[in-house]
């Protein structure tokens, strides 16, 4: 995976940037580990959550956008406010809660993210489209030291 920097209107550098153009299927396990890793130290059920909606991003990357495709998620603020951002050259599909052209069993993965996300929603430009989602994440839970 290709860790670059890029800045984005949040004006800083993402704490995770990840070039998909080199995979043919999304590298769902692989970036749930680096989400882990990008998010360390912040709250676990949140970290969760944004695990699911950048699985559920990804992959609606691969199933209905063109390549290339990029992830970035950027940490904020406090409390922290995870940006997500998955970003694809395909214009012509754009996500629709609850409906997918790939059948029926389809299409429940924008409920989630809807209901995991503070907001979320579609910015187009010129060479596709970035499908973005925001989640606010509580202070984490400080584990008190075991006695003896």
């Amino acid at each position: 995976m290709d860790a670059g920097v890029n800045e984005n209107a949040l004006g800083s550098t993402p704490d995770l940037d990840v070039d998909l153009r080199e995979y043919a299927r999304p590298p769902l396990r692989e970036l749930r580990g680096l989400i882990r890793a990008a998010l360390r130290g912040e709250d676990e059920d949140c970290v969760a959550d944004a695990e699911l909606v950048v699985t559920e991003l990804v992959s609606n990357a691969f199933d209905h956008g063109h390549a290339p495709r990029r992830l970035h998620v950027w940490r904020t603020g406090r409390p922290v406010t995870v940006h997500i951002e998955v970003g694809d050259s395909g214009r012509d599909d754009m996500p629709v809660v609850g409906k997918s052209r790939l059948g029926s069993a389809r299409g429940r993965g924008l409920i989630m993210v809807s209901r995991l996300s503070r907001r979320w929603g579609v910015s187009l430009h010129r060479l596709g489209k970035t499908v973005w989602a925001e989640l606010t994440c509580p202070a984490p839970h400080v584990r008190p030291a075991p006695t003896a």
